[in-house]
């Protein structure tokens, strides 16, 4: 995770070649087990599942947190709570990237406001499990995340550019909580991600992902990331 490295402009930044799967623009976030008083108090913004990551933007300019990054790699202990009395939300931990603006591992709580996290949760699951699969440096799943890289130059990126090709996942969810990002609100770096997503480049050696025109075949296997 790295706090502060993924908006640019009012929206979001994501790498080259990666797609933004769903949106929500009505969110909080809370934050606990680090002193850092970066992650003090409930945040309100708005949550994206990328091919590669979840990435949280603040919806107030004053917050001095502005985003956080969590790739896939990098969470651990994701849940979905449906308590008794109160709204579904998402909780877990992630580890920090090495120049990610803090150090160590902070827990999460996610809660939608307008319904849609168990929706979330599930395609969230789904997907670092899949990046996990495509971890292929040859680490123990508690090595350290791959260490924050600047993003570099980055341009306003139009649709389709960060939408993944028609039906490309047909297991992602339909529910009203979540809808395209407004339009100038996303942003592209000219550099890749540093970490596995949901598709890997086949027959890589080396440890940067890309998404490739290829038919997808899964199979829908409830689980929690260990």
């Amino acid at each position: 995770m790295s706090v502060n490295t993924a908006h640019a402009n009012n929206g979001v930044l994501i790498h080259a070649g990666e797609y933004i799967l769903l949106h929500s623009d009505s969110v909080s976030m809370e934050f606990s087990g680090q002193d850092n008083p970066i992650f003090k108090g409930s945040k309100g913004g708005r949550i994206y599942l990328t091919s590669h990551r979840m990435i949280f933007n603040s919806k107030k300019s004053s917050d001095s947190m502005q985003s956080f990054s969590a790739p896939f790699i990098a969470l651990s202990d994701v849940e979905i709570e449906q308590p008794v009395f109160g709204a579904n939300y998402i909780k877990g931990k992630v580890r920090a990237q090495p120049n990610g603006n803090y150090v160590g591992e902070v827990k999460f709580k996610l809660h939608f406001k307008a319904g849609g996290a168990i929706e979330y949760g599930q395609a969230l699951l789904r997907s670092a499990k899949t990046a996990m699969n495509n971890y292929h440096r040859g680490g123990l799943a508690g090595d350290d995340p791959p260490p924050y890289q600047p993003a570099g130059a980055w341009n306003e990126a139009p649709p389709p550019a960060y939408q993944p090709p028609p039906g490309y996942y047909g297991w992602l969810p339909h529910h009203d909580a979540f809808s395209g990002p407004a339009p100038n609100t996303v942003f592209m770096s000219d550099n890749p991600p540093p970490y596995p997503g949901i598709v890997a480049r086949f027959g890589s050696t080396h440890h940067y992902f890309y998404p490739i025109q290829r038919p997808m075949c899964v199979v829908l296997v409830p689980a929690l990331i260990p």
